[in-house]
């Protein structure tokens, strides 16, 4: 969004065991009481036919979390042992107080309404990206009227004709934002939509239509309310996204190729290329598209087209963009300019390219995957978005998905900091700074989209945590963020290498950082919300790719969150 800019885990306390304990069998519990065939969730991409939507019934896509939740504050499924903070209350009426009406009926939240700053410029905008957390938030506590509503005015949207300068869009993408416009006078609400027209650096939110699809299928999957997704508008809107990201093109990497500034980070940082939150997101979209497009004449062509497409996908970015401790030490040790198909350095990397941070970063155990693999460039930052992502959409292995969250720990004071977490890691300064990011005076160093901290990123860990077994890693992550967000006036980013520091043009009373927070908390509170925006392994899928030390030494993980 463009915007005026706005110590390692220790040991666990004897109360915190008796938590995880608790937890553990919260996690349990929607197993024991539920006893159903396999879900279209489950189902291996190789198993589905064209006669796939024969399947017994639509149950599996209830949550089994779909509950009423009284008003404002969401239900518990173990009211002894997780007591509501303060804090909730206070930011379920943040929430509210961002939500935006057309014709009197809701449809999203704006992004922040800082009523101190001089400036509002876009903030006063509801943005898909920063939607998402409002609408599981909603979602989670029985209110899904504001999201049915977005995902309608958005559909809607995508149907406007756009340009930029004299270049036409493709009819498939959707917009990054949009306002609304009341007149009094004629008692009539307008809508406004930005597709990156009115962007900084003029660049279309490649994000939209992923994070579109991805929270149809969590709304499908909530409420149980196939009807939506299956109405003709939202079945034309999946295509319509689907054939921008699936067209043929001269690319020979099944990743897709996008321009700096196309996702969250929407600010020239060095991500152009085949960036990991992009292609995680496009993964994650993928998958529940799978999941709601009908069968019919036109859904069965995307439908060969995307299985075809997640299965080169999932090899490539579990071969490529996978780094660990002994792939590193490979990659340090690649010889250069190889020819032919027998290659072992298929990108051509030159070894002497890799930033000496990364060998004191990368612990024994642990792994993650990379910013960005490309022809004779590896980007070895740390990304938060795309690599929870990668272990929601179980684009990660299990075992890669543990290593990610072993690096989580071995890396607490770096990734977590004082207030969690940093959407990138390291910052860039000094003359790689320059000539990255152009001297933006919003990114520099460990600020902003710059190795900043990002309280909304909190969902996104907690829900990993759950998925992998590691919950007392987000409890931590939100003690740490109650300790500040509440006193800080729910700022949108923090500053400094241990994101000690409000950002020094942070809005205040940012929605999503509010929204983040309220998501983490009913997660843990109610572990089967996970089932919204997470989705199984798919056997079929597993890589011919040799196991790591790091992953040998890994713990155990959740197999079916």
């Amino acid at each position: 969004m463009d915007r005026p800019v706005n110590s390692k885990v220790g040991p666990a306390t004897s109360a915190a065991d008796a938590d995880d304990l608790a937890l553990a069998k919260l996690l349990d519990k929607p197993k024991l009481k539920i006893e159903r065939k396999r879900s279209f969730d489950e189902r291996s991409f190789s198993e589905l036919t064209i006669n796939v939507r024969q399947l017994e019934s639509y149950d599996s896509l209830y949550s089994p979390g779909y509950r009423s939740s009284g008003i404002g504050t969401p239900s518990s499924l173990g009211a002894e042992v997780f007591d509501p903070h303060p804090m909730v209350g206070e930011a379920w009426e943040a929430l509210r107080r961002s939500m935006v009406y057309f014709n009197e009926q809701p449809v999203g939240t704006i992004a922040a309404y800082d009523h101190a700053s001089e400036e509002v410029l876009n903030y006063d905008q509801v943005f898909v990206r920063d939607f998402v957390p409002s609408a599981l938030a909603f979602l989670m506590n029985n209110e899904p009227e504001i999201v049915k509503n977005f995902l309608l005015k958005t559909l809607h949207l995508q149907g406007w004709e756009k340009r930029v300068d004299r270049f036409k869009l493709g009819e498939g993408a959707m917009p990054a934002s949009f306002k609304v416009l009341h007149n009094p006078t004629r008692k009539k609400d307008t809508l406004i939509a930005d597709f990156g027209e009115s962007a900084i650096g003029r660049v279309a939110p490649v994000d939209s239509g992923f994070w579109w699809i991805i929270l149809l299928r969590a709304y499908t999957k909530h409420t149980g309310d196939m009807s939506l997704a299956e109405t003709d508008d939202c079945q034309r809107g999946m295509r319509l996204i689907l054939a921008l990201c699936l067209s043929e093109g001269f690319d020979t990497f099944p990743t897709l190729l996008c321009a700096d500034g196309c996702s969250m980070i929407d600010r020239r940082m060095g991500i152009y290329g085949y960036p990991i939150e992009i292609q995680a997101l496009f993964f994650m979209s993928l998958r529940c598209a799978l999941l709601m497009l009908k069968h019919d004449a036109e859904g069965k062509e995307f439908v060969e087209r995307i299985i075809k497409r997640l299965h080169a996908l999932s090899y490539h970015m579990r071969s490529y963009f996978w780094l660990d401790f002994q792939q590193l030490n490979d990659i340090y040790r690649y010889k250069t300019e190889e020819y032919s198909h027998t290659a072992v350095n298929k990108f051509n990397v030159i070894p002497d390219s890799i930033p000496d941070w990364v060998f004191d970063f990368m612990p024994c155990r642990g792994g993650y995957f990379i910013g960005n693999v490309s022809p004779a460039r590896m980007d070895f930052r740390w990304f938060a978005l795309g690599n929870f992502i990668a272990i929601l959409s179980s684009l990660a292995t299990p075992e890669q998905s543990t290593a990610i969250m072993d690096l989580m720990e071995e890396r607490w004071e770096e990734l977590i900091g004082e207030v969690p977490l940093k959407i990138t890691y390291p910052a860039i300064e000094s003359h790689e700074w320059r000539i990255v990011t152009g001297c933006d005076p919003k990114n520099t160093r460990w600020s902003y989209h710059n190795g900043g901290s990002w309280p909304v990123l909190l969902w996104l860990l907690t829900a990993a945590c759950i998925k992998t077994g590691r919950p007392q890693i987000a409890r931590r992550a939100i003690e740490l963020a109650e300790s500040r967000l509440q006193k800080d006036s729910w700022p949108e980013y923090y500053d400094g290498t241990l994101g000690r520091y409000v950002g020094k043009q942070a809005r205040k009373f940012q929605t999503w950082s509010i929204a983040g927070y309220l998501v983490s908390k009913m997660l843990l509170e109610d572990p089967s919300h996970l089932g919204m925006i997470s989705l199984g392994e798919d056997k079929a899928m597993k890589p011919l790719i040799k196991r790591s030390a790091s992953w040998t030494c890994a713990k155990p993980n959740n197999e079916d969150m």
